[in-house]
């Protein structure tokens, strides 16, 4: 039978090198300053043992040691792996990635959590948020009572996307929606669009809620009519035939993929897009939606999401609760779907 290898310890560095295993513990942590002088070679010697031994700093025992393991926890509430590159969370992950290698911190992806009617849940029998300094949260929706619990037990984490209160402001950064979709309904009055209509749910992510709020706003202060269709209980062809009867010019879709699938519709009847109707699409696809159109709309800084989440979070860790909400704005796209209105 092969014996089983001890993990290399602390006590054993410091046995190896002749000094305390305080020492040790200054050296692994890079304390030794201004109050604490070790000398160089004192520091090779450790950390010529540490080398040769392979040894590995328990997370705990390093908590206990210092303030932060720097090791930033990664929360997915859907599934964002294998992240090809045209996955919606693949450059919010490439921001994540990015920023925490700036600032020298691992990331730890946590996988184990079950799923339950459908959606993974964070806290479980079994959860290992506190190896970590803090938590990234990613997903299109998150668990109000999750995000409940994560306030009132003091944890550190950050949300990608806007999130409502949960018993107390919750940490983010968001992307500007309402900003983002007014300036295209301010867009579309300027091309003589009149009767418009929004496309989607309008409800359950905030973000969803914040594209719905934003057209509303604008439309009111246009003047213009402007209605909301839900799309999910009935499909495309039947929210076309309400646009059609109703005779309205411009769609705004709160899913990329349902512009598409809109659009399809519309060419089934030999309705031209932005001819006969116009088309903006409220971010970037979330599921697949292949097309030839190039679509009006915005883009959604993922990238910088990411990057800045781990910022906010860094801060958190330092204390800095100054810029915990960051709302960052979106890159309007031209694109060819979008027209004067014929009336």
């Amino acid at each position: 039978m092969t014996a089983t290898r001890r993990r290399v310890t602390q006590q054993d560095i410091a046995r190896m090198t002749g000094v305390s295993q305080a020492t040790v513990s200054l050296v692994l942590n890079g304390r030794d300053g201004a109050d604490v002088r070790i000398a160089p070679e004192t520091r090779e010697r450790v950390l010529s043992a540490i080398r040769s031994t392979g040894y590995i700093a328990d997370p705990v025992a390093r908590r206990l040691a210092a303030r932060h393991n720097r090791i930033l926890g990664v929360f997915t509430y859907e599934p964002v792996f294998p992240a090809e590159l045209g996955n919606f969370y693949h450059p919010f992950l490439v921001g994540i990635e990015e920023c925490a290698e700036r600032i020298g911190c691992d990331l730890l992806l946590l996988t184990s959590a079950p799923v339950v009617d459908g959606r993974r849940r964070i806290f479980h029998h079994d959860n290992r948020l506190r190896l970590a300094d803090g938590c990234i949260l990613l997903g299109q929706w998150l668990d109000p009572a999750e995000l409940t619990r994560l306030v009132t037990e003091g944890l550190s984490f950050v949300s990608v996307g806007r999130r409502d209160d949960a018993g107390g402001p919750v940490p983010y950064v968001g992307a500007d929606y309402p900003a983002a979709t007014a300036v295209q309904v301010r867009r579309a009055v300027r091309l003589g669009h009149r009767r418009i209509a929004y496309i989607g749910q309008g409800g359950g992510p905030e973000s969803h809620a914040d594209r719905l709020r934003g057209f509303a706003a604008a439309a009111a202060e246009a003047r213009v009519d402007g209605r909301h269709l839900t799309i999910a209980d009935r499909g495309p062809a039947r929210v076309l035939d309400e646009m059609v009867e109703e005779r309205r010019t411009c769609a705004f879709v709160e899913e990329y993929a349902d512009g598409v699938a809109l659009a399809e519709c519309a060419a089934a009847r030999g309705l031209r897009v932005p001819d006969d109707v116009s088309l903006v699409a409220l971010g970037d696809p979330t599921r697949p939606a292949a097309t030839e159109l190039d679509i009006t709309g915005f883009r959604i800084p993922r990238r910088d999401m990411g990057w800045q989440a781990v910022e906010v979070l860094s801060g958190l860790l330092e204390g800095d609760v100054s810029a915990m909400q960051r709302l960052l704005p979106c890159e309007a796209v031209d694109g060819a779907t979008l027209a004067a209105a014929d009336v």
